[in-house]
């Protein structure tokens, strides 16, 4: 899977009237068009909604668990195409990382929280449903740079059969460990899937973002 010239759909404010921006990567099988359908839960007047559409409907092949040599070059090049997405939104939209969101779903969870990972600066927010960082328990964690307090939420099932639970603390452990202002929900026996009160959460932190 390469990622390289993948299509990127938007919807939300144009340009010259957005000032912040989401990026909403979507999770295997699934599409952009269908991760945008999340924005209508916010419907924020001066952001801009992107979505990048994974070759193949899938980021990597493997589990995000697997060796990482196993799913490439789909995380390099998907992790390429989120920073090309952010070069062009400060370059040609003038917002600035601390006003650019990264929210993902189940793979795209996973990229989301890779990206931010290896690329640690202040975003608006970073929010990772139903995923984790990449790569085997084995895999160093020596990231660099810092969140500097980047608002960050990660929510999933207890009994997720795709994210296993310590996979999600180990997340929550390295951004805190990054700087970042981590919120956890784990939600009894929820199914693979995106539930209110997550929703209410990224509420949340958008509205605590324009305050």
């Amino acid at each position: 899977m390469n990622h390289n010239d993948q299509p990127v759909i938007k919807t939300g404010a144009e340009k010259g009237a957005a000032t912040t921006a989401m990026i909403m990567i979507h999770g295997r099988g699934a599409s952009a068009e269908s991760i945008l359908e999340l924005s209508e839960e916010f419907k924020k007047q001066d952001m801009v909604y992107l979505a990048p559409q994974a070759s193949g409907h899938a980021w990597y092949p493997e589990s995000f668990l697997a060796p990482i040599a196993q799913n490439e070059p789909g995380i390099s090049t998907g992790i390429a195409l989120v920073g090309s997405i952010i070069a062009d939104l400060e370059n040609n939209w003038g917002i600035s990382t601390d006003q650019i969101f990264l929210l993902g779903f189940s793979q795209g969870a996973c990229l989301a929280l890779e990206y931010a990972a290896r690329n640690a600066k202040r975003y608006g927010g970073v929010i990772a449903l139903s995923g984790g960082v990449i790569g085997p328990d084995s895999t160093p964690r020596d990231y660099a740079g810092s969140m500097e307090q980047t608002p960050v939420f990660l929510g999933c099932s207890d009994v997720d059969s795709h994210v296993p639970l310590p996979r999600v603390k180990l997340s929550t452990k390295i951004f805190k460990d990054l700087n970042a202002e981590v919120t956890e929900r784990i939600y009894l026996g929820m199914p693979h899937t995106v539930n209110q009160d997550e929703i209410n959460g990224i509420r949340d932190l958008l509205d605590l973002n324009r305050n």
